[in-house]
């Protein structure tokens, strides 16, 4: 019997899949824009506005990052598959 995530650990330790490091790197981000929102509208005496505006905006390009890193990610291995080359990696 196989462990549930036994692929994904091999895959993570050969640096080919780092969904982790990316939900770990919004989430701080996010959490590091919410904490300068709040001390800028605790400064100004503003609250909400620059907490809430600066939360979205970091979501926002979270996401955006995201897309565009999938999609970069995307075109290479299309590249490889109509190259018909081996995925680039880490030789074993």
């Amino acid at each position: 019997m196989k462990m549930l995530f036994t692929s994904a650990r091999a895959s993570r330790a050969s640096g080919s899949d780092d969904n982790l490091g990316r939900g770990m790197d919004t989430a701080l981000t996010v959490l590091a824009f919410l904490g300068i929102g709040l001390l800028i509208d605790i400064w100004l005496g503003t609250r909400p506005i620059f907490t809430i505006g600066l939360v979205v905006f970091a979501a926002v390009g979270s996401f955006v990052r995201m897309k565009l890193v999938y999609d970069a990610t995307m075109e290479r291995l299309e590249g490889e598959r109509r190259d018909g080359a081996r995925p680039s990696g880490r030789a074993a």
